[in-house]
């Protein structure tokens, strides 16, 4: 059972502005331990505990396992002919994508999604790296006919970054926007609030943002060397900017917590469905909650691996997103998006002593120890944590927090037990290396 469908939880009224962007279902596909987890109800069930399903034998990592069995089930009409290129970031996106479209029950096969605008977020090309070097070295004039239209297929399918929207869109049939923007971490929060404008200008009635994203372990050991040689070798160099924390497989990731000392990383995809509320109502969909607003600012450094610790365009963007018609004091929670850096924890801190003062009870929690930092699906998943808080009525604790660190400016909710808390309003963080700072303020369905 869905927690949207929680029997002490009855699908909520329709009141508001008709072209409010309203979420209507929730997908994913991410890791889960021995096996993925698909469903809203199962990504709670890990969150609200502040269980990690990172390895703890050495080697800490969130990995998906998806079978052939668990994806051929989900989508068994895709042709051969081109499922059979697919990378993993194919089959996560399109996992995610008829998952979230089961939750709000939309029917893809019978053309619900053909009019939708599909928007996906990814930041790392990890997956096509190996389709890129297959059609680098293949020679055309050896090649047989079947080979070269195979490869023709792979390469287009998986060597930029918009492959999962080429197939999402193939799969949906949509005639709508299909693009796909890259900006790191915040890649598919920005998508939200992409889609958000396109339901508020009446571009469309319907969106699907997909963020995904697979990591090379291999490559993240191989830069960890290589940044480890050149901080042994300079010692006395000025590395301002540079990343304070490693991300690492050894020891296990732990945001906010005085122990922090490593990033751990995860694959997977995570899908939203957004609607106007309008065309919710028409079909009688149940609502998780509405995107009442996003905003987007940077920090304006020249060093591109940099982030401003004082939070100051963190802060100017929630300050946009409020506006003169929300006050923070309505803001009792907000969804951090700690990967277990210290400087996005000084980010934050200072972000929040900024905007709430230095005396400051909100509560701020990251859930990325629970399935490793996973890149673009980052927005996705903090949109649906945050709205299933508000309609359970918990805040969810931060995974691996346990000792929280010196000189927060908010309760990091440590432990394994979620923090009963009714509120209606609600700040989700998001951030690029070097670039965009991104904040979205989320609603109940009826908030106004």
């Amino acid at each position: 059972m869905s927690p949207s469908r929680h029997p002490s939880r009855p699908a909520p009224g329709g009141a508001g502005n008709p072209r409010d962007a309203v979420v209507t279902g929730l997908g994913f596909c991410l890791p889960g331990g021995a096996e993925p987890v698909f469903t809203a109800a199962q990504v709670w069930d890990i969150a609200s505990q502040g269980r990690t399903v990172l390895g703890r034998d050495g080697s800490h990592y969130g990995s998906v396992h998806l079978t052939a069995g668990q994806f051929e089930e989900r989508l068994p009409d895709i042709p051969d002919f081109f499922s059979r290129h697919y990378t993993n970031a194919h089959r996560y996106g399109l996992v995610s994508l008829v998952e979230a479209c089961a939750d709000a029950e939309l029917d893809v096969a019978a053309g619900d999604l053909c009019e939708a605008a599909l928007v996906v977020g990814r930041g790392s090309v990890d997956a096509n790296v190996d389709s890129y070097l297959t059609l680098l070295g293949i020679d055309p004039d050896s090649a047989t006919t079947l080979d070269a239209l195979e490869m023709f297929v792979a390469a287009e399918q998986a060597v930029s970054p918009s492959d999962v929207a080429v197939v999402q869109g193939a799969l949906t049939r949509t005639i709508g926007p299909c693009f796909t923007v890259s900006c790191g971490c915040a890649s598919s929060a920005v998508q939200i609030g992409n889609a958000r404008r396109l339901i508020a200008t009446g571009e469309t009635d319907l969106a699907v943002v997909t963020g995904v994203d697979v990591f090379n372990v291999g490559l993240i050991e191989k830069g960890q060397r290589l940044l480890r040689g050149a901080q042994h070798a300079y010692d006395g160099m000025d590395a301002a900017g540079m990343p304070d924390l490693l991300p690492s497989f050894d020891s296990l990731m732990r945001p906010y917590d005085r122990r922090a000392d490593c990033i751990n990383h995860g694959e997977g995809s995570a899908t939203v469905i957004l609607e106007s509320r309008a065309h919710a109502a028409r079909r009688g969909a149940h609502l998780y909650g509405q995107v009442l607003a996003a905003a987007m600012t940077r920090d304006g450094l020249a060093n591109p691996l940099a982030a401003d610790h004082t939070g100051a365009q963190l802060a100017r963007a929630v300050r946009l997103c409020l506006g003169d018609r929300w006050r923070i004091e309505q803001v009792p929670y907000i969804n951090g998006a700690s990967d277990g850096g210290a400087a996005v924890t000084a980010m934050e801190a200072n972000t929040v002593r900024e905007l709430y003062g230095p005396d400051s009870t909100v509560l701020l929690s990251s859930q990325e120890g629970c399935f490793g930092h996973h890149g673009a699906a980052s927005g996705c998943v903090g949109l649906a944590l945050t709205l299933m808080m508000m309609e359970f009525g918990e805040v969810c604790p931060t995974a691996n927090c346990e000792q929280p660190a010196d000189g927060l400016s908010f309760d990091p909710v440590p432990g394994t037990r979620a923090r009963p808390l009714e509120f209606d309003h609600a700040l989700s963080f998001n951030y690029q290396i070097g670039g965009v700072k991104h904040a979205m303020l989320l609603g109940g369905p009826d908030a106004t």
